[in-house]
């Protein structure tokens, strides 16, 4: 079990700041889950133009008033709290903060906790390297639903 709160992360690695917003990665590819949780806040009065080509985000605003544009058809949408949005098909999309937004966001694949947007407003994909210790297992003497096997009755020779 994990548990980690937002001022641990503050000023450590895991607080990544770019010019337009800063993101707390809570859970990276490192935790070895399937998928990263970042806390980010667009500053207000700032626009972010993004591109995800290697991961599938899924955002929830829970602060702050903003516009999503769908880069490619041009597409606006409300960001206020209690709206999500999924980029599953890797869109273009800018993100315009009227006010500060903070918003929870997912990704898949995970980030390490490196990435930043690249020119062209993409999270490179990085990943972290194979485990070389063993996989931790359950333990053999836990408690099933199914009787204990009766052993084998030896026969004579």
């Amino acid at each position: 079990m994990i548990v980690r709160s937002l001022n641990e992360i503050v000023g450590t690695e895991r607080d990544v700041q770019a010019e337009t917003w800063s993101s707390r990665r809570l859970v990276l590819a490192k935790e070895r889950v399937g998928f990263s949780l970042h806390d980010t806040v667009l500053y207000a009065g700032t626009e972010t133009r993004m591109w995800y080509a290697n991961h599938i985000e899924a955002v929830y605003c829970i602060e702050g008033e903003g516009e999503l544009i769908n880069d490619e058809t041009g597409e606006k949408h409300r960001i206020e709290p209690g709206v999500m949005y999924l980029l599953d098909g890797h869109e273009h999309h800018t993100l315009r903060a009227h006010t500060d937004v903070r918003t929870v966001c997912v990704f898949n694949p995970p980030c390490t906790g490196r990435e930043v947007h690249d020119e062209n407003g993409v999270y490179p994909l990085l990943t972290e390297p194979q485990l070389t210790e063993p996989q931790v297992t359950a333990p053999t003497d836990m408690p099933t639903d199914k009787p204990a096997a009766k052993p084998a009755e030896k026969e004579d020779a």
